[in-house]
């Protein structure tokens, strides 16, 4: 079994404000789910963004080494707006953002027994 490899991302929450056709308008988008593409083929999709070490909240075991692997996220935002200061609307519909991808090699490792 190879080791698992941990993923993570840092989430934002998006704030904006802007005037539209002369209205205040407010805008809030919030991530909700993270579609993580391993780079191998693979892909898996989670509500929570991941820990760094020793959190394993996000893991992936590559089956096979490979070289110049490039592993991403997709971030899925729920959004809500309100319009002169009214009450918060959900927009209805979510939007995804691709994320950038990074340079992996996976390599394997075997156990070996050394006599002292």
């Amino acid at each position: 079994m190879n080791v698992p490899t941990i993923f993570h991302t840092r989430p934002t929450t998006l704030r904006r404000s802007l005037t539209l056709l002369g209205q205040d308008v407010d805008v809030v988008a919030r991530p909700s789910s993270y579609t993580w593409h391993h780079g191998d083929g693979t892909a898996q999709t989670t509500s929570s963004p991941g820990r760094p070490y020793p959190a394993k909240d996000v893991v992936h075991r590559y089956r096979e080494p490979g070289s110049r692997l490039t592993p991403s996220v997709d971030t899925t935002y729920t959004v809500r707006y309100r319009v002169g200061g009214g009450g918060w609307t959900d927009l209805g519909a979510t939007l995804t953002a691709p994320g950038p991808s990074t340079a992996l090699d996976v390599d394997e490792a075997a156990p070996v027994l050394v006599k002292p």
